[in-house]
């Protein structure tokens, strides 16, 4: 698999679009914070870069967007994801969309956060046109049928009635609640077999009818899969500290890219999953 940094290096003009999911950003992993902000460095070096897709689980938890709206100047200043938004806003400035889809862990992530760097939150699924192919966009987590409980779990989450019964508690409440939830999760996963967590095949189907290719993220499997004869299902890859005891902890993760022909139309575009990654 080709790597990012080969990429951009070689080729900076023919990067056109990025697509990135399960980065699980928190004060907890400044690691990681660190590498998404490295990448919007690179991403800010892209001369022809059009739009940065986040296909959901952007943060490990997201309990509203009150929890930084409502923080004093003096607060933004030194919170962790001011250098975020900062380097996002110029993103946009330089003429990339940034378009935010929801995941299983930031559901209540809002468009008034998104308004503070110029971002779009996007429903799911969402088509893309990639040169001659339809490709449908999703976080993945819905593909994930077998697994009975989750998908009960993701239906009462989603529904707008309980979001709007969470936001209005207060942050203290929100926090405690998506703590408990998450060591839920953590216990039931534990237990359960791993294909129960992997998408469903029938869902997978159904999902490219209307589509030549998937993709997605949400499982941490990163690949490339024939879904039906002609169709291809591309996962993104979870954002993960490798070596963190060594002397040189390194961020890695699988990304997907959108690549032109700086000489070429938009209807010989290619996609391709590379491998990003950052040196902490």
């Amino acid at each position: 698999m080709q790597t990012f940094n080969h990429l951009i290096t070689t080729r900076p003009h023919e990067v056109r679009q990025v697509f990135i999911s399960d980065l699980h950003l928190s004060p907890e992993e400044p690691a990681l914070v660190q590498a998404f902000l490295a990448l919007l460095d690179d991403c800010l070096a892209l001369p022809a870069l059009k739009r940065l897709f986040i296909l959901g689980d952007w943060f490990e938890v997201w309990i509203g967007d009150d929890a930084y709206l409502t923080l004093s100047d003096a607060a933004r200043q030194t919170h962790w994801l001011t250098p975020l938004i900062a380097k996002l806003k110029q993103l946009r400035i330089n003429g990339c969309e940034i378009l935010v889809m929801h995941g299983n862990r930031d559901f209540l992530l809002g468009q008034p956060f998104c308004n503070l760097f110029g971002g779009e939150l996007i429903d799911e699924p969402h088509m893309l046109t990639i040169g001659q192919q339809h490709y449908r966009l999703e976080h993945g987590d819905a593909l994930c049928t077998d697994d009975k409980k989750y998908q009960f779990f993701r239906k009462i989450m989603r529904n707008r009635l309980t979001q709007w019964y969470l936001l209005n508690k207060s942050l203290k409440k929100r926090l405690a609640i998506a703590e408990k939830m998450r060591q839920k999760s953590q216990q039931n996963n534990a237990n359960k077999a791993a294909h129960i967590m992997d998408v469903n095949d029938e869902a997978v189907i159904q999902a490219v009818a209307n589509s030549d290719a998937l993709l997605h993220g949400h499982t941490h499997r990163p690949d490339i899969h024939q879904a039906t004869d002609d169709k291809k299902r591309y996962v993104l890859g979870d954002w993960r500290l490798l070596n963190k005891d060594t002397r040189k902890p390194t961020v890695s993760a699988v990304i997907g890219v959108m690549i032109t022909n700086e000489h070429s139309d938009s209807n010989k575009a290619n996609f391709e999953l590379v491998k990003f990654s950052s040196l902490v």
